[in-house]
């Protein structure tokens, strides 16, 4: 007699095939998504700021040019 039966049979396989489902599904997704290091994220934060500095400073010029004009 067989200490494993039918039914454990069906559930390991299950497992198993659950398990390569959710291998495959990680893989697809990261190659969709990519892989992005904290140093890049940082880097484009920072590009992001930077950008948004120079334009509030090319607003305040903008604004203290139209006042110098109104005014004198």
């Amino acid at each position: 007699m067989s200490a494993v039966g039918p039914r454990t049979l069906q559930v390991v396989g299950s497992l198993v095939v659950a398990a390569a489902i959710v291998a495959i599904v990680i893989v697809v997704v990261m190659g969709q998504l990519g892989t992005t290091s904290v140093a890049e994220l940082d880097a484009a934060e920072e590009r992001r700021e930077q950008r948004i500095e120079r334009q509030e400073e090319r607003l305040e010029r903008l604004e203290e040019a139209r006042e110098e004009r109104r005014g004198g």
